[in-house]
């Protein structure tokens, strides 16, 4: 990944946003040509604190040829997006541009047995359910065993052990104050990735913005 110095992000933070996103495109090669495939993951950590990225794929998908547990695939993790006009900067002589968080994992990926993709199955579910509460989460303890284990032979479990982690969180983080402020309020009257990046901002220099909550807290009735 091509990272700019001023938006480069350490290890740490690179895994909690992967981890918090749980979406991503795996990637890899067959020698020919590259093979993706999007899909919902979940992070884990062996006993030396090496990252693991768990996942299944269609038992047709053909990534699953090129889990040999030696090659380097790819999992790329993306958030909001958004462009930026030149018009909406302070300074003069600007140039449009994109913001944009992402992370790449990137490490050899094997097959999973029987056992572990149960236990996946219901760590991934589990994940994405607490997104839901107070809903009552499903679990795979719902459905009939036959229906269940009809379901579990059309997926294969696989895991990429994470060696190399690469984050950038491109958000004008190089701007001086005013051409910042200046981007982050022209977002914030966008679409909803437009609007988040714009709440990035604002989170990453309170101190800029600080007239804007003051004025909102002096007009509340």
């Amino acid at each position: 990944m091509y990272t700019p110095p001023f938006s480069k992000q350490d290890r740490a933070a690179s895994l909690k946003f992967a981890d918090a996103r749980g979406f991503g495109t795996m990637c890899a090669f067959d020698g020919n040509k590259p093979i993706a495939s999007a899909l919902p993951f979940y992070l884990n950590y062996g006993d030396d604190g090496t990252p693991h990225a768990a996942f299944h794929v269609a038992r047709h998908n053909p990534l699953i040829k090129l889990a040999d547990g030696k090659a380097s695939w790819l999992l790329a993790v993306n958030g909001p997006d958004a462009y930026v006009s030149p018009d909406w900067y302070v300074s003069p002589d600007q140039v449009p541009t994109w913001l944009y968080q992402s992370v790449h994992l990137t490490g050899p990926v094997r097959l999973l047995s029987d056992g572990e993709l149960s236990v996946q199955i219901d760590t991934l579910s589990d994940k994405f359910e607490s997104w839901l509460a107070p809903k009552t989460p499903w679990t795979s303890a719902k459905m009939t065993a036959g229906r269940l284990e009809a379901m579990k032979k059309a997926i294969v479990g696989l895991v990429m052990t994470v060696e190399e982690v690469e984050g950038s969180f491109k958000l004008n983080q190089h701007k001086s104050d005013a051409d910042y402020a200046a981007i982050a309020n022209a977002l914030g009257g966008g679409d909803a990735d437009a609007r988040q990046i714009s709440h990035l901002m604002r989170q990453a220099r309170p101190q800029i913005f600080a007239d804007d909550t003051n004025m909102l807290e002096r007009s509340a009735p």
